[in-house]
């Protein structure tokens, strides 16, 4: 979420999220055996399909644990879900690296966000941990306990306790850049700000990833099934009090559905479980950041007259009472990113009022996904990703999909950002502020997946789009 400094502030404006995924087929291979710190990786090999994950049965074994050390920072139903989709991005590892076949580098490194962070331990360490030689992280220093407490205790299972290679530091973010000079590739979570620090001060021959944010806005036009649509929007909205970044900050709803909609939104809205972390029964508590509530308590102050749900802010215990606010059409609407249950929808009359926000220079450059829910005016322009290895694809399920998109955002039929991310696929849109990758003085606005880039880009050449 939106930070008051430049540096030191790396928080992810959550890239990731937790979906309830289905268990996959295919388990994972343990990491590969590390080279000697002066000896150059090998080539990457697929790993044999009967070889068990150890990183899986860790997660198994400390469950409990783990679970407890996001109890601070998250809902029990969210905790609950981020482990559940962690289990299952280790589960489809394997298929994913031998579609992609990244080339092995001797060092990573890694700016951890500020929440999501066992979701971002999996698909930045141990996913890694299978090409990378070395893996260093910086936490975010909003949850610097919580992220030591959870490498604590997958370094401490047996499975990992002698050959674990992911280190955790406490450095300043200067000094982490400094040090990440040396690694061969670095993901970065943050704001598009920090980002663009970041990939200034690293050699030009620093694989960067960067995830941003961006507004995951929900059309629902005259043809939606309203109930659905309301469903999708309050559960995508209210998850873990509203603090992920693929949580829509704006619903744009066709003036001929939009008081039914509102209605739905209200009696849903009403039925959200509000109470403390520990109780298993919430989905709204006290968010994590004072600076989050005190966002979105200006927000609702300036906008005291279309609130139509909620409103409360109690800023001693960090508490938004889950919201609807019900504005006017804007062109020039910027909405806020909220880290707070807070819908805010905003009426409009034609399919061309929604396109035409979508191309404007602000949200082209924070485009990352946009979900249609009954809107025939809006027309998304089929993308085909060149193949990272086309000759070779042992896994067809994971070759690159086509990404319709409207503007840079990649466009979702009927169903929400956070329910449409996969931990092994490429996550974010075409807008450089909600992600991109630096390479060799290029810098190129894609969804983004980590093994995918290390299988398109070569040291000896550079990115290929």
């Amino acid at each position: 979420m939106p930070e008051p400094h430049l540096m030191d502030q790396a928080d992810q404006t959550d890239h990731v999220h937790h979906t309830h995924h289905t268990d996959q087929p295919n388990p994972t291979p343990p990491p590969n055996q590390a080279p000697p710190p002066n000896q150059a990786p090998p080539p990457y090999q697929a790993d044999p399909p009967d070889q068990a994950d150890p990183a899986t049965s860790v997660l198994h074994r400390n469950r409990a644990e783990l679970l407890a050390a996001l109890g601070s920072i998250a809902t029990q139903e969210a905790a609950t879900a981020e482990f559940d989709s962690s289990l299952a991005a280790l589960r489809g590892a394997r298929a994913e690296i031998d579609a992609h076949r990244p080339r092995a580098i001797t060092e990573l490194g890694v700016f951890l966000p500020s929440n999501n962070i066992l979701y971002s331990y999996v698909l930045f360490g141990l996913i890694p941990s299978r090409f990378a030689q070395r893996i260093v992280m910086r936490p975010s220093r909003r949850v610097g306990e919580e992220s030591r407490e959870i490498h604590r205790i997958i370094t401490s299972d047996p499975a990992f306790r002698n050959h674990h290679p992911i280190d955790l530091t406490d450095v300043t973010q200067r000094q982490f850049i400094a040090r990440c000079a040396r690694s061969e590739a670095v993901v970065f979570n943050g704001r598009p700000e920090n980002a663009q620090d970041v990939g200034g001060r690293l050699p030009s021959r620093t694989l960067l990833l960067a995830f941003g944010s961006g507004p995951n806005p929900i059309v629902v036009g005259p043809d939606a099934e309203l109930s659905t649509a309301a469903r999708d929007i309050v559960r995508t909205r209210t998850h873990n009090s509203g603090q992920d970044c693929l949580c829509p900050d704006v619903v744009f709803a066709h003036h001929t559905i939009a008081d039914d909609l509102l209605t739905a939104l209200r009696e849903a809205l009403r039925a959200v479980p509000v109470g403390p972390l520990t109780d298993p029964a919430t989905s709204v508590g006290p968010l994590c950041y004072p600076d989050a509530v005190r966002q979105a308590a200006a927000f609702l102050e300036a906008h005291r007259d279309r609130v139509r749900e909620g409103g409360t802010t109690d800023h001693r215990a960090g508490l938004i009472t889950p919201t609807l606010l019900d504005l006017a059409w804007d062109d020039s609407f910027l909405p806020p990113e909220f880290f707070a249950p807070v819908v805010c929808v905003m009426r409009y009359t034609a399919a061309a009022d929604v396109l035409r926000w979508l191309h404007t220079p602000a949200e082209r450059r924070r485009g990352m996904y946009v979900s249609l829910y009954g809107e025939p005016g809006l027309h998304p322009t089929p993308i085909h990703p060149t193949p990272t290895h086309p000759s070779h694809h042992p896994h067809p399920s994971i070759h690159p999909s086509p990404h319709p998109r409207l503007g840079t955002s990649v466009a979702l039929d009927s169903r929400t950002a956070l329910d449409a991310e996969n931990g092994n696929e490429p996550l974010g849109g075409y807008g450089p502020d909600a992600a991109h990758v630096r390479a060799h003085g290029t810098l190129s606005a894609r969804p983004l997946l980590l093994s995918a880039e290390l299988g398109r880009t070569r040291p000896e050449e550079g990115p290929r789009a």
